[in-house]
């Protein structure tokens, strides 16, 4: 019986030939990442000298660390976190990432997503890096455990293998192929496992798609997602790759505990109703709801792809008059790139406020609503008070659509405008 992908990675990050799902190891991550935020940098920071001892981490170049919420700076406080973490770094030789854009973006960028890597980080969303082959958890507060050991314990999860096939039709999206998922599987159908991707629609689709995918894994219930590493994504994390690794795949008679086969040529544009990423619906269902507000950035968008979406359907016409559309980049690698594009000025001349890339507008600090008041967004979560006011709505969709949206004010087709 073969191997899938994530057992192959973990054996060789726990120092073992083989391991299997269900059994209990301790795994040295290949990279420890994290972004400096109120109660987790800072008191991991603190933990680690003055509970452990550690005044130094021993290997400095298997951390990374970004700074991309709270950018700018607003008040002091804030100031002062970053500068605990610029100085942490310093004294520590550890790479420091800063307004650089989003993290979890900025770590592919950058190299951390190494093909066969195993990647620990506090948060879910850096499951994204799995498009590259990398497996990457987000292990919540139990990631203090890699900073002050060389390994992890860890269970190695099952995995749950979804094969996609059919071409995506004008006007649909990877953000759709998502929801797709959650509304076909169920929020909590790989609970505690890895989710794997894989079919001839993986193959086709962009590694921005795949990105938007795997990073929004976590409201599958899994623990990350992975796909098994092809030409095209190996051209672009090899040259990048911050470590020798030989990139693995699933073997044919790896072991599953579910395989789903799932079929996109019929998929139409999606919404996420609020107030959970679990309540998927038709965009059909919910066309003429008056907006007030509309995003397109996080970790889940923001990317080329649906830079161009938006432009496309925005270039020649107007927001409408009393919409506010924020449209922030992942990166400033991306930005630039959409700037030599025409795309930022595309979406200026269209009324959109384009700002430089940062994680403030996604968990509401900026642009935040009141009571009453709707968005469309591609942000990661649409719960109440997410981006504001626990009486806002949030609808999710694709870039698309929050264009289409923002220029007739209310949830609007984008396939007209295409």
């Amino acid at each position: 019986m073969g191997y899938t992908i994530t057992e192959k990675i973990l054996a060789r990050a726990a120092g073992l030939p083989a391991v299997r799902a269900g059994q209990d190891i301790k795994a040295k991550p290949d990279f420890v990442l994290a972004y400096d935020f109120p109660g987790y940098t800072d008191v991991y920071f603190k933990t680690m000298k003055e509970d452990f001892g550690i005044e130094r981490v021993a290997e400095p170049e298997r951390f990374g660390i970004f700074i991309d919420h709270m950018v700018p700076t607003a008040t002091a406080k804030e100031e002062e976190l970053h500068i605990n973490t610029r100085n942490w770094c310093a004294e520590n030789d550890v790479p420091l990432f800063e307004r650089h854009g989003i993290g979890h973006q900025v770590a592919a960028e950058v190299g951390y997503a190494t093909p066969g890597a195993f990647v620990v980080h506090f948060d879910g969303h850096v499951s994204q890096l799995g498009t590259f082959g990398t497996l990457a958890i987000g292990l919540r507060r139990n990631v203090m455990e890699a900073f002050v050991s060389d390994t992890v314990s860890i269970r190695v999860p099952d995995t749950v293998r979804v094969n996609l096939r059919g071409s995506l039709r004008p006007g649909v999206m990877a953000r759709d192929v998502f929801h797709h998922l959650v509304r076909r599987l169920g929020p909590s159908s790989c609970r505690f496992q890895v989710l794997e991707l894989g079919g001839p629609s993986v193959a086709a689709m962009s590694t921005e798609g795949l990105q938007t995918i795997t990073g929004l894994a976590m409201f599958t219930g899994a623990l990350t997602a992975i796909v098994n590493p092809d030409p095209v994504r190996l051209d672009y994390a090899l040259p990048r790759a911050r470590k020798k690794l030989e990139p693995v795949s699933s073997d044919p008679d790896a072991q599953y505990s579910a395989v789903h086969d799932i079929d996109l040529s019929d998929l139409e544009p999606i919404v996420v109703v609020p107030p959970t990423p679990a309540d998927t619906r038709d965009l059909t269902e919910f066309l003429g709801l008056e907006i007030n507000a509309g995003y397109l950035g996080s970790c889940a968008s923001g990317r080329l792809e649906d830079l161009r979406a938006a432009a496309k359907v925005l270039e020649g016409r107007r927001v409408k008059t009393g919409v506010s559309l924020h449209i922030v980049p992942t990166s400033q690698e991306l930005m630039a790139a959409a700037a030599r594009e025409g795309l930022v000025s595309t979406l200026v001349e269209a009324g959109a406020f384009v700002s430089s890339p940062s994680c403030d507008y996604c968990f509401g600090r900026i642009a935040t609503m009141t009571a009453g008041q709707r968005a469309v967004s591609t942000g990661t979560l649409n719960v109440r008070g997410r981006m504001g006011s626990p009486d806002s709505e949030i609808y999710l969709c694709n870039a698309a659509v929050v264009a289409a949206s923002a220029i007739e004010g209310r949830i609007a087709d984008p396939r007209p405008y295409l």
